[in-house]
């Protein structure tokens, strides 16, 4: 049985700090293998802790279809949800 492209977004959690995740290829012809924290961030949170590393996705959704990760539109006046990259932050643990 084939796969979809989208069926890995599940959403999954982090195994380190149990974070909801979107995992999904972005892209057609050079795609990204992107993990992206599932939860939406606003336009402040973005200017934030968008880095050259960390960047921020679109994240398209519809009534009949599974939430869909983008390229970020160029134009920042979109209406999709954005995401960005989830880098974990691991909760402390007790050595007892």
């Amino acid at each position: 049985m084939s796969r979809s492209r989208n069926q890995d977004s599940a959403e999954p959690r982090c195994p380190g700090c149990g974070t909801a995740l979107i995992t999904q290829w972005v892209g057609r012809v050079a795609a990204l293998k992107v993990t992206a924290a599932a939860a939406p961030i606003t336009p402040e949170q973005e200017a934030e802790l968008r880095t050259p590393n960390r960047l921020t996705w679109c994240l398209t959704t519809g009534q009949w279809r599974p939430p869909e990760l983008r390229w970020r539109c160029t134009s920042r006046a979109c209406t999709h949800q954005v995401v960005i990259d989830h880098h974990c932050i691991p909760q402390p643990t007790t050595l007892f």
